[in-house]
């Protein structure tokens, strides 16, 4: 029985590694952001209100959501790993100003009421993200602001700096 327990178990955790590091194929792994340090981004950075629409692309756990929820803002969590997409919905739900959706962000069309997106940035995506958000500012028609945090994009100089996090105006230009 014992045996069988410890392959059980094994199996588990093996599949959690393979889903937790899948997304480190296709976009950022899994780096859990700290409530303070959110805070004081959105403080310093770009204070959310309830006229925002915040977007985090790739919204692992939901703390980003809650956060933004908490500022009075509605938000909406992309996130491509089933298994963080599940933890992100439960630790949100009941939250009537978050909405969490299975997908990935470069094949996502914003909603037209987005002001503001938040993205844990890997340098080698960096100037992708930056690009299709440009598409849709351009589809949307108005600016939109980013809060890339842990790396800035190469070829982009952003507009203001806090402590790990970078944000950039992406103009419709």
């Amino acid at each position: 029985m014992l045996k069988y327990s410890f392959m059980i178990a094994l199996y588990i955790a093996c599949g959690a590694v393979v889903l937790l590091g899948f997304t480190a194929f296709f976009g950022a792994p899994y780096v859990p952001s700290k409530n303070p340090e959110i805070e004081r981004a959105f403080k310093k950075l770009y204070p959310l209100g309830k006229n925002d629409l915040l977007i985090d692309l790739g919204c692992g756990n939901g703390k980003v959501l809650k956060m933004a929820s908490k500022f009075g803002a509605k938000s909406i969590g992309i996130e491509l790993n089933p298994l963080l997409f599940l933890v992100s919905k439960l630790r949100t739900r009941g939250d009537k100003n978050i909405s969490v959706k299975f997908g990935d962000m470069f094949r996502t069309k914003l909603p037209a009421e987005t002001t503001v997106l938040y993205v844990f940035g890997v340098e080698r995506d960096g100037e992708r993200i930056l690009s299709h958000l440009e598409s849709e500012a351009k589809r949307l028609g108005h600016d939109l602001t980013l809060i890339s945090y842990a790396t800035p994009a190469k070829n982009h100089r952003p507009d203001r700096e806090f402590e790990a996090y970078y944000l950039y105006k992406i103009k419709t230009q």
